[in-house]
Parts: C-alpha cells; structure tokens; sequence
C-alpha cells in the first residue's frame, strides 16, 4: 500500500481517509528505507549522481531536492499532510505565521493592487500591511469583518486580495466566508482566510469557497509552544508563486520545526475537542459572574454570530476574551492574580495562557485603530489550554477577586 499525496491527489487507498487517518499519516512514503517515524532531514543541500542529473533537477527538468531553503523532504512531508488536511492542492510551509502573510502578498500582489483586510486582525498583521506593503505600492483599506456590504462597497476595479481572520483575534468575530467568497468572485480577487484559531479540524475556509488558507503553526498545529512556523495552502497555481518566492526570499521553516509539527498534526482532532469543551464550560461560568461586562466566545448563544459559527465551525475555539469592571489597572489586576495561567501572549499551547491585547498583541497599534477594532483597555484574553478546567476555573476566580 502507497501513502504518497503529489500534485494535490492522495492515492486509492487514502482518498476516502477520514480526518484523524490524514492527520498521521497523509504525506508518509513506505519502501525499504523508510521510517516508520518521519525522518529529519537535517541537511542543507543534497548530493547528484552526475553533472547532469544536477542540472536537470536545478532546471525543474527532473525530480529531486535541490536546497533545503525551498525543498526538504520533512518540510514536504507536513506540508503534503496540511494540504491533505484543508483539502488543499498544495501547501508551502514558511518559518513563521508572519511569514506566510508576507509571503502571500509578495508572491500573489503586485505594487498598484488593491487589499482589503479586515479591522479584526492581529496587531503585527496590521503593522505588516500598513508600515511595509504600503511602501511598495500597495492599496490598502480596512473593512469590518462581519459586514458584507461593507466589502462589496470596498472593492475597487484593482481589489487583488481580501485578506480575514474568522475567528478573529481577539474577539471572535466572524465573516460569512461564503458570502465573502462569493463578493471576492465577482472582483476577481483572492479571499485568504486566516484559520489558526480554528485548524482545519474546526473549520475548511477552502471548503467554504475561500481561495487560500494561512496558519501559524505555532499555535494549535504544534500545541505545545515549542516552534515558530507558518503554512500558505491553496491551489496549485497560486502556491508556485508562493514557493517561487521562497526560493528567492528565503523566509523557509526549519525541517526540525516540521518534523515537531507533524508530530503535534497527529493529535490535532483530540486536543482541539479538548480545548474547546473546556473553553465552552468557562465561558459560560464567566458569563455568570459579576464583575464581568462582556464576554466574547462564539460558543455562548449570546453571541450575536453564533448562528454563523455553528454553521461554517464544527465546534467555537480555544480563545474567550472578556471586559472587566475598571479599565485598565482592573485588568491588570485580574491577570497578575492569576497563578496557573502563564502571562504571555501566545496561544494554542497545553498551557493556558493569559494576556491584555491592548498592552500586547495590539500595542503598536494607536489608539484610534484599536478602537476600530473593539480592542478596549479593559479587555483580557484567555487562550484555554489542556489542564483540568476546574483548576483553570479557581485560577480566574483569583482574577475575580482581585476586582
């Protein structure tokens, strides 16, 4: 039996594989040398029978690897096995989230197009679009994510890219990705949507109609905070001017990283099931408790698009923010309170995490755009990890107190 996945195809015996089968074992290769655990290639470059076979394979003439800046079998491993997941027909892997948003746009955008991205990102995406890909020439404006006609009355003849986080960070927000996929069809422009809160065990934006699927790596697909990495999956056409500026730029995941990642895809199902039971449970504690103003977290049916959730999500995520009763220093408050949750703005570890946006994730933003993006001072995130939900719960009690 065959486990090989090439040009977006997986073969007969993997083509009906369910998504916990893909997981462990899309992009796997048996013969008499093979691993049964995948291997690290852990080389830079890669040795030729001959001149010719050389020159064949640096023309694209022939197959082989040539440098590992842009082709290692362990990196081509996770990102066949990404692919297989989103239900893409290629991936490429890149050395960090911020890679692949960079990466993305210099391959697919030229100067004189036109982006639009959604208010509700996370603040070094902002930064990227707005310092640096304006520089170059390129059209930027920002649109609220959840409203459709706003992103049809944005469009411009050169609109080339819309650009969404769903959910959002911090605040869970959503889009209609179908509905924003089909305004993006009649531009002619690419929606990419950034799925790293969900994984593609939550939620298949390619499914929904979106054109191109980013991750950081670094949050739910490793799970435990050990590496930086990122992924641009899409069709085939698009990926190879993803990959041809790879090649050229060098922004490239490390094939240990990847051999970490493809280890953390294998139990992506399990721990996601398990975050999101446990972010659900204290969401709706938190709801309850005073102290608290508001609470976002699209699994509460208080959310105004928890409708829109259950039908494009199959379960809410990991991450619940909340306002608290007295702005900033009440926020700090709550969170130095804390003592199991580790303070750090990070996500998607076994570890539960805690932070303040406005200080941190958003704090190279001004004021007024954090205010476009409902990032207030009050406001406190709280990436629920894996350990026992009632010892988180008495953690954020800590919190609560502390008001």
């Amino acid at each position: 039996m065959t486990l090989e996945w090439e040009a977006g195809r997986l073969d007969s015996d993997l083509n009906a594989a369910n998504f916990d089968t893909l997981a462990v074992r899309a992009g796997q290769r048996r013969g008499p040398e093979a691993e049964h655990g995948e291997a690290m290639f852990l080389t830079s470059s890669y040795v030729f029978r001959s001149a010719a076979e050389a020159a064949a394979c640096f023309a694209g003439e022939a197959g082989g690897n040539v440098y590992s800046r842009y082709m290692n079998p362990t990196v081509r491993t996770f990102e066949e096995r990404i692919a297989a997941l989103e239900g893409a027909e290629q991936a490429v892997a890149t050395s960090s989230g911020m890679a692949a948003i960079l990466s993305m746009v210099m391959s697919l955008c030229s100067a004189g197009d036109h982006i639009l991205v959604s208010q509700s990102v996370f603040g070094a995406t902002v930064t990227l679009f707005e310092k640096y890909f304006k520089r170059f020439g390129v059209e930027v404006d920002y649109v609220k994510l959840s409203d459709l006609d706003a992103w049809k009355t944005a469009c411009k003849p050169n609109t080339r890219l819309m650009f969404v986080e769903s959910p959002s960070n911090p605040l869970a927000e959503l889009v209609d990705i179908r509905g924003l996929a089909g305004i993006a069809n009649a531009q002619g422009a690419l929606l990419a949507v950034d799925n790293c809160f969900c994984t593609p065990a939550l939620q298949k934006p390619l499914e929904l109609g979106a054109h191109i699927v980013i991750h950081s790596a670094t949050k739910y697909i490793d799970g435990q905070g050990r590496c930086l990495g990122g992924v641009v999956a899409g069709r085939s056409e698009h990926m190879k001017e993803v990959v041809g500026f790879l090649r050229t730029a060098g922004p490239t995941m490390s094939p240990f990283n990847a051999w970490v990642f493809l280890k953390g895809l294998e139990t992506l199902r399990l721990r996601m099931q398990a975050h999101c039971a446990s972010a659900q449970h204290l969401a709706e504690w938190l709801e309850q408790q005073s102290g608290i103003e508001r609470i976002y977290y699209a699994g509460l049916e208080s959310h105004p698009q928890h409708v829109l959730a259950r039908s494009q999500q199959s379960a809410f995520g990991a991450v619940l923010s909340f306002e608290v009763q007295g702005g900033r220093e009440a926020a700090w408050r709550f969170i130095d309170a804390t003592r199991l949750l580790s303070i750090t703005a990070n996500l998607g570890d076994a570890k539960s995490t805690i932070t303040h946006p406005a200080t941190t994730t958003h704090g190279r933003l001004s004021a007024e755009a954090r205010a476009a993006a409902g990032i207030r001072d009050n406001l406190v995130r709280v990436a629920v990890g894996l350990e026992d939900v009632e010892d988180i719960k008495a953690d954020l009690q800590r919190g609560l107190a502390a008001l």
